[in-house]
């Protein structure tokens, strides 16, 4: 298992938690708002960077 797939299975093991744990508004919030808020803390740079590098893995 790579590192990115145990950060996946981390994440959907908090994610299924916070569901269980918490009303399923707040659960949504905290699931799509870390990803945002995560994205927006990146530079300029970082952005243009992390785009080019998804668009150039969606055409193999």
């Amino acid at each position: 298992m790579t590192r990115n797939h145990k950060i996946a299975a981390g994440g959907a093991a908090v994610g299924i938690i916070l569901l269980i744990w918490l009303p399923w508004w707040a659960a949504l919030l905290i699931i799509l708002g870390v990803p945002a808020g995560a994205y927006l803390a990146l530079d300029p740079s970082q952005r243009r960077r992390l785009r080019r590098n998804t668009r150039k893995g969606l055409g193999r």
